[in-house]
């Protein structure tokens, strides 16, 4: 692994008990510059991990409570007027951050959720004329309750498709969840972290890893999965060409963090439900055969043969 990777990950496991690969997955998402939505029950750690992967980095880190209310000012920020200068004044709001932590993003109105997912896909605020970057590395972990229905404003999927990987934290188990009392009594929070890289040292590490190859074969076998999600009678909506871009990228950094400078099929198929899982539809045929789109993308996966790699 990484070396700059592997402090990243010890340091977040201070907080994050018995989740590695959950840690190696957001490492691996901000390696490719890409924002991460975490769907999950309250309290397995979501807010927790991302604070932790902050302080690590030793980098800002923003948490908005989404509701109805809140305004697209409160995430973009807006203009106030200095009455000492008579000029206008930009008064930032919680997106001007390196790491945004959006909770249950499905309850903000249309409107915000519109506001957020274009500073996302940016990485500039434009306000009145005028131009604001935001500070890099950017990256938004957005959230929602897949249980909680009532008040909530579901995601399109044109938006869901912003987002490179869609995880799931999930619950611990006995084991870690014993050590997770344990480590309670001694109240060791994401908050009392120390910074073990830079913002610099991750700027960096993107770089380098957007320069592991990939070959021939390995993104023929990506094609292919794309297109199988296309021509599958259980799925209505198949992935989109950003989706076979997510696959590439996240098959390239988690080749990085294996310390090798180029990837395999295996990579691929580490990330394609994680990747591909949020950015299709089942027919009403797959929602017959299939629970989850997860279970939909591993079976696309059993049918995509790896040729000549």
């Amino acid at each position: 692994m990484n070396d700059t990777v592997l402090k990243l990950t010890e340091n977040i496991e201070k907080v994050i008990v018995g989740k590695r690969d959950v840690i190696l997955n957001v490492i691996a998402a901000m390696l490719c510059e890409g924002h991460i939505l975490i769907e999950d029950v309250p309290g397995v750690g979501k807010t927790q991990l991302v604070s932790a992967l902050a302080k690590s980095i030793d980098a800002k880190f923003n948490r908005i409570q989404l509701t109805p209310d809140i305004m697209p000012s409160d995430i973009v920020g807006f203009s106030m007027l200095d009455k000492d200068t008579g000029e206008f004044q930009y008064r930032s709001g919680a997106a001007m951050c390196n790491f945004l932590l959006a909770d249950e993003i499905n309850r903000a109105s249309p409107k915000a959720q519109s506001s957020l997912l274009e500073v996302m896909e940016e990485h500039q605020i434009s306000l009145d004329g005028k131009t604001f970057t935001l500070p890099s590395p950017f990256m938004t972990l957005a959230t929602q309750n897949p249980v909680e229905t009532y008040g909530t404003y579901h995601l399109p999927e044109a938006q869901m498709d912003r987002f490179i990987i869609k995880i799931s934290i999930g619950y611990p188990t006995a084991e870690d969840e014993l050590e997770i009392l344990s480590r309670s009594e001694g109240v060791l929070s994401a908050t009392k972290l120390s910074g073990v890289c830079t913002t610099d040292d991750i700027i960096a590490l993107q770089k380098e890893a957007a320069k592991v190859t990939a070959s021939k074969d390995v993104r023929d076998y990506i094609l292919r999965a794309i297109s199988a999600t296309r021509n599958n009678e259980f799925i209505k909506l198949g992935a989109s060409p950003r989706g076979s871009i997510a696959l590439l990228k996240m098959a390239k950094a988690v080749a990085f963090i294996d310390d090798r400078d180029y990837c395999t099929p295996d990579d691929v198929k580490k990330v394609m439900v994680s990747v591909l899982a949020h950015r299709i539809i089942l027919s009403p045929k797959g929602k017959s055969k299939f629970e989850t789109q997860e279970q939909a993308i591993v079976h696309i996966a059993s049918l995509v043969p790896v040729l000549n790699a």
